[in-house]
């Protein structure tokens, strides 16, 4: 094992997503000399790189940048971005205010790599405390790389953004490793390879990721016979009007978590229209033309299976066989393929913080996004998405993180009495 205490650091934030990439970005322009190091499973800089589809926009505005919102004139925003890559009239042409996803991720990457404080390919383990006598002053942070080699860091504080967990449900879970049955999250990597022509392929969910994937598979040469199992009547439409988008304004984070919690519970469950299992309303429409277009020529090789559940589902030779209950009956399909849109789980019981929870006094952060730690456990942890139960629908969302990620780099920079410049490498 390498180990990495020679230097001791203030801050270790897991993850190298938009979250933690605001946040080395909001601790450069605070000039900050907080000895900072993030630490990514990828390899390199990726964001939802097999979700990366041909014709696919951001659903949120570009000013919902990781800076804008509370520095518009930083020099590390979307716009200055577009100046540095020389596209900014072009862009400002085509009167949008919808990158693409593979532009947006292109941003991302552009600020990524204006940072060297990044050690990609480092899995973390497991997090233990150090302690002095009863109290624990800091943090070993363990590591693995892809090839098995391990690394143990030291840190005073901690912030923690993983991101969220593909969410299998139930009646998948025994399928995972078989190679058959395959989340959205791996699409382009691990699905669009196999495809052959003349395969049957159940989509699973309604929300954006399935109708993507739906979309995406039924333009494809192969000619696949595509399934998209949905249990509502309907593929619904995201809500994404004016005034139902100002729960996403960062100044509704404070009105949201000075609510009680039943009232929290109801309002999130009001507005899950806005974000879970919707899907634009441009998509919607053109699955609809394309199943309109198909019924014109009298074929049938994609459906929409509605009000459709999946009771089962076993691996039966090289098939998938879903068992299926809906509208006319129960009955078995064979399937070459499953596709999982099913979304993503967030929960911090079930990440490396286990060895911690002895010194937890809450499992809910915070309003300033730090965990509730006895009184001898010296080092702050900070969670970035893993708040919205408390904190409102925008947590796990691009909308907040400019002034999120700025609220703990202020906290760790009063902690530390941190002042003075350093520029990023």
């Amino acid at each position: 094992m390498t180990d990495m205490n020679a230097q001791q650091l203030d801050v270790i934030g897991i993850g190298f997503g938009p979250s933690n990439l605001a946040l080395a970005v909001a601790l450069h322009e605070r000039g900050s000399r907080l000895r900072t190091r993030f630490l990514e499973a990828r390899p390199a800089f990726a964001w939802h790189p097999d979700m990366m589809l041909a014709g696919t926009d951001m659903q949120v505005s570009f000013l919902k940048d990781l800076v804008s919102l509370r520095n518009p004139r930083s020099g590390f925003s979307f716009l200055s971005y577009l100046h540095a890559k020389g596209r900014l009239t072009r862009f400002i042409n085509r009167k949008t205010f919808f990158p693409s996803r593979e532009e947006f991720n292109d941003y991302l990457g552009w600020i990524a790599g204006q940072f060297s404080n990044c050690c990609y390919d480092s899995r973390v383990t497991a997090i233990e405390p150090v302690q002095a006598g009863e109290r624990v002053t800091h943090l070993a942070v363990h590591s693995e790389s892809r090839d098995g080699r391990q690394a143990r860091h030291l840190t005073r504080n901690l912030v923690l953004a993983p991101g969220g967990k593909p969410h299998w449900p139930d009646a998948f879970a025994p399928l995972q490793d078989r190679g058959r049955v395959i989340h959205s999250c791996d699409y382009l990597s691990q699905v669009v390879p196999k495809l052959k022509p003349g395969q049957r392929i159940a989509v699973i969910g309604a929300g954006q990721s399935a109708a993507e994937v739906f979309a995406d598979l039924a333009a494809r040469p192969e000619q696949l016979q595509i399934d998209m199992i949905l249990r509502g009547r309907a593929i619904k439409p995201s809500d994404d009007t004016p005034f139902v988008n100002e729960i996403f304004d960062p100044a509704q984070t404070d009105r949201f978590h000075g609510l009680p919690s039943e009232v929290r519970a109801q309002t999130l469950h009001s507005l899950a229209a806005t974000n879970y299992a919707v899907t634009d309303a441009d998509l919607i429409e053109h699955i609809y033309d394309t199943l309109y277009a198909q019924d014109v020529r009298g074929d049938d090789r994609l459906d929409l299976l509605a009000e459709t559940q999946v009771q089962g589902a076993q691996q039966v030779g090289a098939q998938i066989s879903l068992r299926l209950s809906g509208p006319s009956g129960s009955r078995a399909q064979g399937y070459d393929l499953v596709v999982l849109g099913t979304g993503y789980q967030r929960a911090l019981e079930q990440s490396v913080l286990a060895n911690l929870s002895t010194w937890q006094t809450a499992q809910e952060p915070d309003r300033d996004y730090r965990l509730p730690m006895n009184d001898a456990f010296e080092p702050a942890i900070f969670v970035q998405g893993f708040s919205e139960a408390t904190h409102g629908l925008s947590d796990t969302l691009l909308s907040v993180l400019a002034l999120r990620s700025d609220e703990i780099a202020q906290q760790l920079e009063t902690l530390h009495g941190s002042t003075s410049a350093i520029a990023a490498e």
